[in-house]
């Protein structure tokens, strides 16, 4: 069935999660999608669907690693033989450093380069490499391409690259790096290939998920986003805290006693609406529970209003707003954030299409409203394979 065919594997790994899909070479059409969750926990789940969402793999199971998860999807994919011949692997990165922006071939000495990176992004990059590690092992002749969720802010104008610190910090690396670069762009795609959207020169995208940021693209160019140095900063998000006042850290290691292992776990995976409510992140069970639990409400209530205040800085910094778009899990899927997120920003000409944005359309403003408000699905692992099918014809 697959005779002559070619594929190329797109591999998406979170701190405990694993995205993939599966593209034909060179088209970019997709053949399958699947995800591994709750990897390094209990009770993970393994799916894989088709391109017309027919599920071809359901299956529970633990996953101590990210490597061991990878191993499962390699022997689902081979099958005991070679079922879909791969023609390259592409890989997200989400951080790279100052050197390491635009999508490269992975070799030995960028693998070296990315582990000394680890501090800047120590939830994330560790799992990457490992499923790096994980294909090169298994298909040691099969290239294999990074893609770096930095790159699309890599040419932010230096009032929103730099910290204010002194500038000796800059040229070690300290700088604002942003995040979800793959996702803003695959919606930018998304927005050039949307006829009413061509025009729109000042678009804020909100990618809304377990981790949130914003970023402003000005003529198609981001000049600021609410991520910083790692993926830590900026909005409230699903364990993160998002921005803090400096001064709580150092409250925290000296009256507390806390070690900087503590401080990183309090910071990056029991704050943000999971310390917020006390039980858990998933918004939705938070909606369904906000009527009887305070602190869900307060949590949900926090969370939309730190949204609507980086909508409305932003906006500063753009000079004005033609187009909102909400992307990621959250952004994508519930109608109640997004009328909470946008419920007071009418001054910017902006009105909800109340219908639309419960019925899941792509436009959800209202004809009247000045700002086109959008709800458009992301896809980081289709944007990895278009990287990667053009690295991969460009050798």
């Amino acid at each position: 069935m697959n005779e002559g065919k070619l594929y190329v594997l797109s591999v998406n790994g979170g701190s405990s999660s694993l995205k993939f899909g599966l593209y034909l070479e060179p088209t970019g059409w997709m053949v399958l999608k699947g995800q591994i969750n709750k990897i390094g926990g209990s009770g993970g789940h393994f799916i894989i669907s088709d391109a017309d969402g027919q599920v071809l793999l359901d299956r529970k199971g633990d996953y101590p690693d990210a490597a061991a998860a990878m191993r499962d999807l390699i022997e689902w994919l081979k099958d005991g033989g070679d079922r879909y011949p791969l023609a390259a692997i592409g890989h997200r990165l989400v951080q790279g450093g100052p050197d390491h922006r635009a999508p490269e071939l992975i070799d030995d000495k960028i693998i070296s380069s990315l582990e000394k990176l680890i501090h800047l992004a120590p939830n994330h990059l560790p799992a990457s490499l490992a499923l790096i590690a994980a294909c090169r092992a298994h298909f040691p002749a099969i290239p294999q391409v990074a893609c770096y969720d930095t790159d699309f802010h890599k040419n932010m104008p230096a009032q929103a690259k730099h910290f204010a610190i002194p500038r000796s910090l800059w040229k070690e690396g300290i700088i604002r790096y942003g995040f979800h670069g793959l996702s803003y762009e695959f919606i930018m795609q998304e927005l050039g290939r949307l006829v009413f959207a061509g025009k729109k020169d000042r678009i804020i995208i909100a990618h809304l998920g377990n981790g949130c940021s914003m970023t402003a693209v000005y003529h198609g160019k981001s000049i600021d986003t609410t991520m910083g140095l790692t993926p830590t900063g900026g909005l409230v998000m699903g364990t993160r805290s998002g921005d803090l006042d400096p001064g709580l850290l150092f409250y925290l290691l000296r009256e507390k006693k806390m070690s900087a292992d503590e401080l990183e776990e309090l910071i990056d995976k029991r704050s943000g609406l999971e310390g917020l409510s006390g039980d858990g992140h998933d918004v939705q069970t938070l909606l369904n529970k906000e009527a009887t639990d305070p602190e869900a409400g307060e949590a949900l209530t926090l969370f939309c209003y730190q949204a609507k205040k980086f909508i409305g800085a932003l906006t500063a910094a753009l000079g004005g707003l033609d187009t909102l778009v909400f992307t990621g899990g959250i952004g994508e899927n519930s109608p109640v954030i997004r009328h909470r997120i946008t419920d007071g920003l009418q001054y910017l000409g902006l009105s909800l299409d109340e219908k639309n944005n419960a019925t899941g359309a792509q436009v959800i403003s209202s004809i009247s409203s000045r700002v086109m408000v959008c709800a458009i699905r992301t896809d980081e692992e289709m944007m990895i394979a278009r990287h990667t099918i053009e690295l991969f014809r460009s050798k």
